[in-house]
Parts: C-alpha cells; sequence; structure tokens
C-alpha cells in the first residue's frame, strides 16, 4: 500500500519559489544602494555638461574676479543668483568677442532668453537655507561648497546633508572667518588659529545658530 504524501503539491515548488524571491530582493536591494549612491542622487561629484563652458579656475584664481561681481545677490539674498548674460558681456564684448564657445552668451544678451544653464547645487524644498545669513556672519563659499575657485567645471563637492548643517550649527566656529576674507578663497588663517580665531568672531558678533528643527524646516 503506499504511503499517503504528507505535504501538499505546492510545498515542492517553495524552494525554487524562495530561491527566485532572494535573487529578487537582492536585487532590489543592490539596485537601490547603487542609485542612492550615484551623484545623480547624493550628488557628490555631480558635474553636467553646461551650455557654456565656465571655468572658476580662470575668473577667479587667474584673473581675481570677486564672486559678488557674478553672484551679485548673494549677501542679500536668500540664494547665489546665477549672472545675467549682460554681466558676462561687460567683459566678452572685448574679450574672445568672437569665440565660438560664447556663442550661447550672446545670443541671450540679443534676444532676452535665458542661457539653460544645469543647476548643480540644491537644497531640498523641505530645508530653508539663507545664504545672506551665512556669508555675513563670515562663512565663507568653501565651508559648503569646496574649493570652487579651482574647479574647471564647477561640481558639487558635497551632499549637505543634514548632520552637516547640524554640526556646523552647533560648533560654527571652524567655520567663521573676518568678513574681509568671506570672498578670498585662497586666504587661509594660521596653522591652528582658524578655530580660535572663529570663537572670537562667534562671541563678537553673538552667532548663535539654532539646531532645533523649525529652524530649518519651516
Amino acid at each position: 500500500m503506499a504511503m499517503a504524501n504528507l505535504f501538499p503539491g505546492w510545498f515542492n515548488r517553495l524552494p525554487l519559489q524562495i530561491a527566485v524571491g532572494l535573487v529578487v530582493s537582492g536585487s532590489l536591494v543592490v539596485g537601490g544602494v547603487w542609485y542612492y549612491f550615484t551623484p545623480e542622487y547624493s550628488r557628490v561629484g555631480y558635474e553636467p555638461i553646461q551650455p557654456v563652458p565656465y571655468s572658476h579656475e580662470t575668473h577667479v584664481s587667474q584673473l581675481g574676479l570677486d564672486c559678488r561681481y557674478c553672484h551679485t545677490g548673494v549677501e542679500q539674498s536668500w540664494y547665489a543668483n546665477i549672472p545675467s548674460p549682460s554681466v558676462c558681456m561687460n567683459c566678452h564684448s572685448q574679450v574672445l568677442a568672437s569665440d565660438a564657445r560664447l556663442g550661447p552668451v550672446r545670443d541671450s544678451f540679443r534676444s532676452g532668453e535665458p542661457i539653460p544653464w544645469v543647476q548643480i547645487h540644491r537644497t531640498p524644498d523641505f530645508a530653508y537655507f539663507n545664504h545672506a545669513v551665512h556669508v555675513r556672519r563670515g562663512v565663507t563659499c568653501l565651508s559648503c561648497h569646496g574649493e570652487v575657485n579651482h574647479m574647471v567645471e564647477v561640481r558639487d563637492d558635497n551632499s549637505l546633508p543634514m548632520g552637516f548643517c547640524v554640526n556646523c550649527h552647533r560648533d560654527p566656529a571652524p567655520n567663521l572667518r573676518p568678513l574681509a576674507q568671506v570672498y578670498n578663497l585662497d586666504w587661509t588663517n594660521q596653522p591652528g588659529a582658524q578655530v580660535e580665531q572663529g570663537r572670537r568672531l562667534q562671541n563678537d558678533w553673538n552667532v548663535q545658530p539654532s539646531d532645533q528643527c523649525y529652524r530649518c524646516h519651516r
């Protein structure tokens, strides 16, 4: 007499189903991790091709242009504006006036249509950040954006996670410098003196940034 089957028929397929489930789940995990660590998401190293090749290395480090010449609103506005074509043409109506690389700038200047720059540094919609407040209290561009003055093509050097901002709000001294040196991106303090000077500036300017959630998430 044949022994009765103790398990239902679907039980025989269970190992295969488990194996397929593990492969699919593993693929999803690997794909998710891969995506969230790419420059398009974390933005670290993000360096898109722009419609006009602009070198901060040439304009800032070699020619000595002040950041505020192009980013005119950085001390009054919550964001650092992109310069209009008229600012570029102040120089390039004479310098490299017929260079093909500057064609989009000349076309924009004549037509009034904005140049389609690709945004690199981006603050999430749920976070409030004011450029003016920071630069007027001695926080230089380098603290958040890296050595932009030495970038031939601007890239994102810092994903600016919440911990980065919170740590600075809790201890801003290392990121404070004299106001006269905020836009001098090649300025360096004496070794070991940065934090000590930052403490003095923090005290003199009464810099007391809040680390409470409502300060940035309004």
